[in-house]
């Protein structure tokens, strides 16, 4: 389906119309799934959040018409990647109460970021520098959000921000290193 086809459809999502909810599931699904995959395929055996599990929990947040208005698919997409951060988050959150794990231990952001989906440490790690990031500046935040947690491509990035690919270049840079200096900071 061509891609204002599904804005059309958020749209109307978004402005209440039952219908349009019930349509709009099998035209993001395959897409949502292909994140959720990413974000959960290096995970450890025996994981209780499946893919399927994380876009079913992401979607039902997304589909409350009281709390987005879509302006477009590719925002969709970007909101939905955040909504699935939050969820993998308070998961790995969860898993750490459980085992009373309360060291924390200094990654790299390469380390951070590959495994972050694998280790609940790591995923915290990368989510307090993140939420450093988007205190310092709220746009690198978005940036990393939508390129790493979405997987989104640069320009598509560009499309969510409202930004120019060059800016969206710059930001990721800048958004890495600052990333970088927070994961390596002893104190």
């Amino acid at each position: 389906m061509a891609t204002h086809d599904i804005t059309g459809v958020l749209h109307d999502a978004a402005s209440g119309n039952d219908a349009a909810t019930e349509r709009l599931w099998p035209l993001v699904y395959e897409e949502l799934h292909r994140i959720a995959q990413r974000e959960l395929g290096g995970e450890r055996p025996g994981h209780t959040l499946s893919p399927t599990g994380l876009v079913h929990e992401a979607y039902f947040k997304l589909v409350d018409p009281a709390r987005v208005a879509w302006r477009s698919r590719t925002h969709f997409y970007a909101v939905s990647c955040k909504a699935m951060r939050q969820i993998l988050v308070d998961h790995a959150r969860r898993r750490n109460a459980e085992k009373r794990q309360t060291r924390r231990r200094q990654v790299t952001l390469d380390e951070a970021l590959a495994v972050a989906a694998t280790d609940a440490e790591g995923l915290l790690a990368v989510d307090e520098a993140l939420n450093h990031l988007e205190a310092f500046n709220e746009r690198l935040g978005r940036v990393v959000e939508c390129r790493f947690f979405g997987g989104l491509s640069v320009q598509e990035t560009a499309e969510v921000l409202g930004s120019s690919v060059r800016t969206v270049e710059r930001d990721w840079r800048r958004a890495k290193a600052y990333l970088y200096r927070l994961l390596h900071d002893d104190g």
